[in-house]
């Protein structure tokens, strides 16, 4: 099994093994004349908060444990 997705080679010509595009795969639930866009956008947007954000929350719990020590030695 050289293959590095793991398939068999013997396997290569099965018809079961043919599996869709990712535009095909996600388009399968949505009707042909959807009017509101996906309420689950599948790739290319951010959706966090970015890097920023989860330095301050880093910074803020270090400083609350540092006092937190300083207070109650």
């Amino acid at each position: 099994m050289s293959d590095p997705h793991g398939i068999d080679p013997r396997a290569h010509s099965d018809p079961r093994n043919v599996y869709p595009s990712d535009q095909e795969f996600y388009a399968g639930d949505r009707p042909v004349d959807a009017t509101l866009p996906e309420d689950r956008p599948r790739g290319g947007g951010t959706t966090h908060r970015g890097r920023l954000f989860t330095v301050v929350l880093i910074v803020f719990i270090a400083l609350v444990v540092i006092v937190w020590f300083l207070a109650f030695p």
